[in-house]
């Protein structure tokens, strides 16, 4: 569905050379990128700040051209085909808004139908979904401007989706949502991938977003591929672990050791110790504790992403 080959995109930048002097240098925000994305495919692409994430997401849709490599969806080359590209595929750009300013969002949605010249009969069974999906009912004929960003984003993700992309490009789709509209457009990608009918390119900083809804996950940094895989992949591979929090009765002896873990942490006067789980089950550790300890109350916790994508950028 999308393939990328050595993909390259340098800008030329002025920078200064003295205190009345500038002179040109070479920046690369996308520096030999090469990914193949299968039909159906979820994917979350992340980064930091300027790691050239909106940079290849504008090189896969046509609006920049690379500088060099290769690059191709649905074997077509996006910039000089990219009229016949723009049919099939849909996008989403946070800072930008495919949706007429002044007019109802119904009106919007009826006027894109003229644009991509999609059948009344698909188009109305499209939007349906949408509507009960997004809960778009409530301001479809609120004129854009006054939307809130959440019904904002609702409609123009439902504006990508009417003419039946098979690829959905989704920049920062929930940036600035309130809890209700990012939960919405959550669950709605969520079943939408679930299909496999669409596949999905999804850039955020939310990193609950890629949890909830891709499997596989692309990480750059400095315009380069620094991981490619799942996300228990990426716990893996940066040393993540779960952790056991005990609540005691009593603080453990001096000196105990729980084989297959490690002390993290220890409060309230000893009577609550956390364990990493480094080398055993937390079905394990809790047998071990339990015969040497009168525990109170327990849980396990999940290693966080946030934590593990962190890492991952300070060692790049």
């Amino acid at each position: 569905m999308i393939r990328m080959r050595d993909l390259r995109k340098d800008f030329s930048v002025r920078v200064p050379a003295g205190r009345l002097r500038r002179e040109k240098r070479l920046v690369s925000a996308v520096d030999g990128v090469s990914l193949t994305i299968e039909p159906g495919e979820m994917v979350g692409y992340i980064g930091p700040n300027g790691a050239g994430k909106s940079t290849t997401l504008k090189m896969l849709t046509g609006v920049l051209s690379p500088t060099s490599g290769e690059v191709s969806v649905f074997g077509l080359t996006p910039v000089p085909q990219r009229t016949r590209l723009a049919l099939r595929i849909g996008v989403v750009f946070g800072q930008r808004s495919q949706l007429w300013w002044d007019l109802p969002l119904r009106e919007s949605f009826r006027l894109l139908r003229h644009v991509y010249q999609v059948p009344p009969a698909e188009h109305e069974q499209r939007l349906r979904r949408c509507r009960e999906m997004l809960d778009l009912d409530a301001f479809l004929d609120t004129p854009v401007r006054q939307l809130s960003l959440g019904q904002r984003m609702r409609g123009e993700i439902t504006a990508a989706l009417l003419h039946g992309p098979k690829v959905l490009f989704l920049d920062e789709p929930t940036i600035g949502l309130d809890v209700v509209s990012k939960q919405a457009v959550r669950s709605f990608l969520a079943e939408l991938g679930a299909t496999g009918a669409v596949t999905v390119v999804l850039t955020t900083h939310d990193l609950a977003d890629i949890e909830r809804l891709c499997d596989r996950l692309v990480v750059i940094d400095h315009g380069r591929v620094v991981h490619d895989g799942t996300i228990e992949a990426l716990h893996a591979r940066y040393g993540s672990r779960r952790s056991l929090v005990v609540d005691l009765d009593s603080p453990l002896p001096a000196g105990f050791v729980l084989p297959g873990t490690s002390v993290a942490g220890v409060e309230a006067d000893g009577h609550r110790v956390t364990f990493a789980l480094d080398e055993t089950s937390a079905a394990a550790a809790v047998a071990g504790l339990v015969a040497v300890a009168s525990v109170r109350d327990l849980s396990v916790v999940e290693p966080d992403i946030e934590d593990v994508v962190a890492r991952l950028y300070r060692a790049g």
